[in-house]
């Protein structure tokens, strides 16, 4: 049999996903054949996943490598380099998708059946596609335009076409200046409700459009009645949030839809000064965070008497916070008791827990609406995301997360890292071990900086976003392929707000998550709670990181001008004569994509310098001790010192 060597080359198996560790001669009984690497099993072989030192020869009959368990064998698993660029370049004529976080489920039913609830099956196929089909720009389907003489309408887009809805032209306009071509199934639902002054509680999945669902109808309702246009205004719409970056969007989005009211968004961190000068001019639309509305409040510079619609948004979160009693004390001054003239309340939440009817039994109208784009579905991520689970030491994370980038996401995707503390953040960004460029972003950065990295994040400036929880709701992050998380979160929701960075408004993405194997229950409690399956998988294979370098480095020659290459015409015939014209132009793309050097990880935990082989026997193992007798029979004592670890493959045999 072949020796069990180092890795001189860049083909090498894929870890075992499901490889069930077992201490060394503890006995086990045996499991019905069962199935390794996606094939069948022969009947009557056993095996074990063994790894061994790279460098160190050991040669022995039935020890093999596991090309069967390569990532590469597998069909559909790892996403094509050439698609997910290809999505990015989409972005004309193709339907724009708002940003906003949420995914969720209901946690809790009303408390009273006081209200007029739309069922799941009124919702029809909006429950069943809480997400825009994928597309391109704005993560948005390539939607046919209602007129147009183009192919016959999806029925989303005759439910959603302007037409339908009290829109002026105006906001028609500007709707299509952003790429949207029709309303989607959440704003189609609460559209309506909104504008006819009903009270609401919406709830639907992340990147759905829910910023838009209470922003276009109140907007357009502004507008039709009589403006006042005086200074010192005090605002009629008031939209509380719980984060600076949420505000920031959330504003950014009304302003986009109006050109005649007056739109301002208060937040910490930042001077009061321009606030102040924004009050005194006055203010149609406030979008702000509890403390510092709260502020002005006390400071008695902000009047919500005239007040005609309040926006909770994020409303679980809202609690998560602990801004559950600045939001009532603020209501507090908007809401006259008795009087039959309080504002129209809207709550957007991902999930429904108490307080949330609790808010709705003490300041909502005895009947308000209730529209919910989940149902009963215990999904409570994006549907087209996609979660892996890959085992690493947190020694290793740094040089591993770089490889799992290139492969994943490659130089031309957005990445963002999860981070559970700020120290991790700025170690992990300044790590001269990850290849990309990253910058960091948690809650001790200035607000002016924060703000200047996320516009970075957006534009391209860099690739890849570290971050703790203060990214993980509602920000305005387009076309993120990729999100990582660096260990399994304690509390569930964390893992579905921070994977619905990706994925949004129907476009496909990846979420992996890495643990330990102390960790492994914290796994299984997210995958029960949030209603998903993890696939484990290995650290990619060298042969994975060659191939996404060399996609990506390719890409890079296509950019190059033609009047640059002129200057290194000369120089490229003397590399082709010295080297051949093969081997020079692989030379170069193995430089340009940083691809040179290749280090080889176990495919069992992703420890540097080691090699994953598969022992396969002809009669069954009962324990990890028949392995390692065998090994010492056929290799010697030695044999011993060299093996790091040792596993079962699933069902303890192999083919």
């Amino acid at each position: 049999m072949p020796a069990a060597g180092p890795a001189a080359g860049p083909a090498e198996p894929q870890a075992p996903a499901d490889a069930e560790p077992l201490r060394r001669g503890r006995r086990r009984k045996p499991k019905v054949l069962g199935r390794a690497g996606g094939r069948a099993p022969a009947r009557g072989a056993a095996g074990a996943a063994i790894l061994l030192g790279a460098g160190r020869a050991a040669a022995a009959r039935g020890v093999t490598a596991a090309p069967f368990l390569r990532q590469e064998d597998a069909k559909g698993k790892k996403p094509k380099r050439h698609e997910k660029l290809k999505r990015r370049g989409k972005a004309e004529g193709e339907q724009s998708a708002p940003e906003e976080s949420g995914p969720g489920d209901g946690g809790l039913r009303p408390p009273s059946a006081k209200k007029a609830k739309k069922s799941a099956d009124e919702n029809g196929a909006a429950e069943q596609n809480g997400s825009a089909p994928a597309s391109g720009h704005g993560g948005a389907p390539a939607a046919v335009e209602p007129g147009s003489d183009a192919e016959e309408l999806t029925e989303e887009a005759r439910e959603g076409a302007f037409s339908n809805f009290p829109l002026s032209q105006n906001t028609i306009n500007l709707l299509k200046a952003r790429g949207v071509k029709y309303l989607f199934p959440v704003q189609v639902k609460t559209f309506q409700p909104i504008y006819d002054g009903k009270d609401l509680i919406a709830q639907a999945r992340t990147g759905t459009g829910k910023t838009f669902s209470f922003a276009i109808p109140l907007t357009e309702k502004l507008q039709n009645d009589s403006q006042d246009e005086r200074r010192g205004r005090s605002p009629k719409v008031l939209v509380l949030v719980p984060t600076r970056e949420l505000a920031i969007q959330v504003a950014k989005d009304f302003k986009n839809l109006t050109r005649k009211l007056s739109v301002a968004c208060f937040y910490g961190g930042t001077p009061y000064k321009a606030q102040f000068d924004l009050l005194k001019s006055g203010i149609d639309i406030l979008v702000g965070t509890p403390g510092r509305i709260k502020d002005h409040i006390q400071n008695s510079k902000l009047d919500l008497s005239n007040v005609k619609h309040v926006v909770l948004d994020e409303v679980d979160h809202m609690l998560d916070m602990g801004f559950a009693e600045q939001v009532e004390e603020i209501l507090g001054f908007a809401y006259k008791k008795g009087s039959e003239n309080s504002p129209q309340t809207l709550l957007f939440s991902a999930t429904c827990p108490r307080w949330v009817y609790d808010v709705a039994k003490k300041y909502m109208k005895d009947e308000y609406e209730q529209v919910d784009l989940i149902g009963k579905k215990t999904q409570r991520t994006a549907t087209t995301v996609e979660h892996l689970a890959i085992q690493c030491r947190s020694s290793q994370r740094a040089e591993v997360l770089g490889d799992i980038i290139q492969v994943y996401s490659g130089s031309h995707g957005r990445t963002i890292v999860f981070c559970e503390t700020k120290k991790e953040a700025n170690e992990l960004a300044l790590n001269s071990a990850l290849k990309q460029e990253a910058q960091s972003l948690h809650g001790d950065i200035p607000q002016k900086q924060r703000e200047v990295t996320l516009k970075g994040f957006r534009n391209g400036v860099f690739e890849v976003l570290i971050a703790t929880n203060v990214a993980a709701r509602g920000l305005d992050i387009p076309e993120v392929d990729l999100v990582i998380q660096c260990s399994p979160p304690k509390d569930v929701d964390s893992y579905i707000h921070r994977s619905g960075r990706t994925g949004r408004a129907g476009r496909t993405g990846i979420c992996i998550c890495f643990y330990q194997r102390r960790e492994e229950d914290l796994l299984k409690q997210v995958e029960q709670k949030a209603g998903i399956t993890f696939r484990r998988i290995g650290v990619p294979s060298a042969t994975d990181i060659i191939k996404a370098s060399s996609d990506d480095a390719k890409k890079c020659l296509d950019a190059v001008p033609p009047s640059a290459i002129d200057y290194f015409r000369q120089s490229a015939r003397e590399l082709i004569e010295e080297k051949g014209a093969v081997d020079a132009l692989a030379a170069a793309l193995a430089h340009i994509s940083g691809a040179s050097s290749i280090q080889q990880r176990s495919l069992l935990n992703s420890t540097a310098g080691f090699v994953t082989m598969v022992l396969q026997c002809s009669i069954e193992m009962r324990s990890m001790s028949y392995a390692w007798r065998g090994l010492k029979e056929q290799l010697g004592e030695e044999i011993d010192g060299k093996i790091s670890a040792m596993r079962f493959l699933k069902g303890k045999m192999v083919r």
